[in-house]
């Protein structure tokens, strides 16, 4: 078997902490993933993986192979897309991480269609609202709303996003509607939390200049789509994008506040590890979903 294959392998299987998830992914059985790794391990001469019921473990060799290994991975995508880059077709594995709520709406309904245009590329996803590590996790790219201050990472704006804050009106009855700024340390703001600490300060622009307030509530977590969901029931306010709330404000069933403090800009965007050449299925997706999103009406209709 080709030393590229074994290669490929060995990284999906550390990539995936198992033989079944990484045969999963290949679309091959586990025993023909095992045979892979025993493959390369006898032609190095060395062991690279320890293997147990509790599950796998790299060796301190297995270790320095593995990140070898993804760089000569990743030259293989630039050579290819080196002379591919002025063509038409594409192929190969493209695996994107992208918010779980985002990804859901406006990312996996257009999969099907792309596919039909490049049969010969496959797609895996990891829709999740914690911050990935794209080149320690395996991705090719991923989809980022807000800034992007990380200088290894090449991010592409795809379109422009408002946030805004908001709550059901029963709620605004029940405490009142935040004036200022200020107001809101007196109001239940839910709050989104990353990797299990609070992220407790909700930034405005005024008078031209960021003004960090710290807002507080007795209810946060780090998943999106379920503060959207506290929020329409009422229970507290929140801090969200339109293209998550366009049809609860059409229907008034949500309301804005505090409008006339402008939030900074938090873009939809696409990010991908900074390399000499773009990978064609990289750049494909990028132009297809931009070319989508900047569609006259797409984010009205999405919420109709």
């Amino acid at each position: 078997m080709d030393r590229y294959t074994l290669i490929r392998s060995f990284v999906l299987v550390a990539d995936n902490g198992s033989f079944a998830a990484a045969a999963l992914s290949e679309g091959v059985t586990p025993v023909v993933m095992g045979r892979r790794l025993d493959a390369l391990e006898q032609h190095l001469g060395v062991k690279l993986m320890h293997r147990s019921t509790r599950g796998l473990q790299l060796t301190d060799l297995g270790e320095q192979y593995l990140e070898r290994a993804r760089s000569l991975l990743k030259d293989f995508d630039e050579a290819d897309a080196s002379v591919t880059r002025g063509g038409n077709s594409v192929r190969g594995h493209l695996v994107i991480s992208a918010p779980a709520a985002f990804g859901r709406r406006h990312i996996a309904p257009h999969a099907p269609a792309f596919l039909a245009r490049y049969p010969d590329l496959k797609l895996s996803f990891n829709f999740t609202d914690s911050l990935v590590d794209l080149v320690r996790q395996g991705y090719d790219m991923g989809i980022r709303i807000g800034e992007v201050t990380d200088p290894n990472y090449v991010a592409i704006k795809l379109f422009p996003n408002r946030r805004v804050v908001c709550g059901a009106p029963r709620y605004f009855e029940l405490h009142g509607v935040p004036r200022t700024l200020e107001d809101l340390v007196r109001h239940n703001c839910l709050a989104f939390n990353l990797q299990g600490g609070q992220q407790r300060g909700w930034t405005f622009l005024r008078d031209g200049k960021q003004v960090a307030v710290r807002v507080s509530g007795n209810l946060d977590c780090n998943d999106g789509e379920l503060l959207y969901d506290w929020v329409k029931q009422g229970l507290g306010i929140g801090w969200r994008s339109t293209w998550e709330i366009q049809a609860e404000l059409k229907a008034g069933e949500l309301v804005t506040v505090l409008d006339e403090y402008e939030i900074p800009a938090y873009d939809i965007q696409a990010v991908y590890p900074q390399q000499r050449y773009l990978p064609a299925k990289v750049r494909f997706f990028i132009d297809y979903l931009k070319a989508i999103y900047n569609t006259p009406g797409y984010w009205e209709a999405r919420h109709s």
